[in-house]
C-alpha cells in the first residue's frame, strides 16, 4: 500500500525532507499516482465525513485516513487550549508553517505562525527544540496564540463524540 497525503491534511507533511514540497489537493494527487502506480492508496486530507470518505474512495484510494477528524475525541489526547481553539470561531483558516518545528506542518492560523512563519527556517529539529519552552507555556497558560494548533482543512468538521462513534459516521457509506 502507498499513503498518500493531501495539502488540506493538518499537522506536519509526510515527507522525509525539510524541503518545500509541491503540495497539491487530494483529489488531484491521487489522480496524479494512478498514472504511475497501481498499489493500494491510503488517502488523507480534509477526510472528515462519510461524504469525505466517499469522494476519496471514488477518486481513486482504497482506503481513507482520518485525522483531524478525531481532534475533539475524549481520547485523543488533544490539550485543553488545543481543543478550546478547534471550536473558537475566531479561529477562521488553517495554513502551513515552519514557525513551530522547522518542519512544515499546516494548523490553525494564530499570532505565532502569522508573525514568524515568514522567517522560520526549514531547521528541523533545531526550530522544534528552540520552540518547545515556549510551546510548552501557551498550552500550560491556555495561550492559543503562542501554541501549535494542528488541524487539517476540516477542522469545523471535527466533532466532540467518541472515538467509535467518529469512527462509524466515517464508515457509514
Amino acid at each position: 500500500m502507498l499513503c498518500v497525503q493531501g495539502e488540506e491534511a493538518g499537522g506536519h507533511r509526510g515527507s522525509f525532507t525539510n524541503a518545500d514540497a509541491e503540495a497539491m489537493p487530494l483529489e488531484r494527487l491521487l489522480s496524479q499516482v494512478r498514472k504511475v502506480s497501481r498499489l493500494p492508496l491510503i488517502a488523507g486530507g480534509a477526510v472528515a465525513t462519510a461524504a469525505d470518505v466517499s469522494r476519496v474512495l471514488s477518486a481513486g484510494a482504497t482506503a481513507a485516513a482520518a485525522g483531524t477528524a478525531f481532534l475533539l475525541c475524549p481520547e485523543s489526547g488533544t490539550g485543553a487550549t488545543h481543543r478550546a481553539a478547534l471550536t473558537d470561531p475566531h479561529f477562521t483558516r488553517t495554513a502551513v508553517t515552519r514557525a513551530f518545528t522547522g518542519r512544515p506542518a499546516r494548523g490553525l492560523v494564530n499570532r505565532f505562525m502569522t508573525e514568524y512563519s515568514g522567517r522560520a527556517p526549514a531547521a528541523y529539529p533545531q526550530i522544534h527544540h528552540l520552540t518547545a519552552p515556549l510551546r510548552r507555556a501557551a498550552a500550560a497558560g491556555g495561550d492559543a496564540q503562542t501554541l501549535h494548533l494542528w488541524a487539517g482543512t476540516s477542522w469545523r468538521r471535527a466533532r466532540e463524540a467518541p472515538a467509535a462513534e467518529v469512527t462509524a459516521g466515517l464508515a457509514a457509506i
